[in-house]
């Protein structure tokens, strides 16, 4: 049985012109695109034309390594490493973390061995 609401929102589609927020050229919303968007329940018409679309999809996002969210691992600033005494053997560790005194740190093969090498296995954690 056909749902009168869903066949009026389809009806009411017509392509729309909108404006691309990072070239402002002008471009087509058209009314499959609409259709796709809400087959997959989004709200919001899109604010790129396509090709600035696939340009930042390609590019990794277009917004530098200083903004944005999702930023790929690579686009990270290397982390401050801390020099700390092991508590298993004494020797120097090297730690992304700044170390305190209330708590033990371990260089990397005591820690593997405190661990029981799993370190590796995620599901083995909890």
């Amino acid at each position: 049985m056909c749902n009168p609401e869903i066949e009026e929102e389809e009806m009411s589609l017509t392509d729309q012109t909108l404006y691309c927020r990072d070239c402002n050229q002008e471009f087509t919303f058209t009314q499959g695109e609409q259709e796709f968007y809400a087959s997959r329940g989004l709200t919001n018409s899109p604010s790129r034309c396509p090709d600035c679309r696939a340009a930042r999809k390609q590019g990794g996002g277009g917004r530098g390594s200083s903004g944005g969210y999702g930023n790929s691992y690579q686009d990270r600033d290397s982390r401050q490493m801390y020099t700390a005494t092991c508590a298993s053997c004494g020797n120097p560790a090297q730690v992304p973390f700044q170390p305190r005194d209330d708590r033990p740190v371990y260089c990397r093969d005591c820690y593997q061995a405190q661990s029981g090498g799993r370190s590796n296995d995620r599901r083995s954690r909890w």
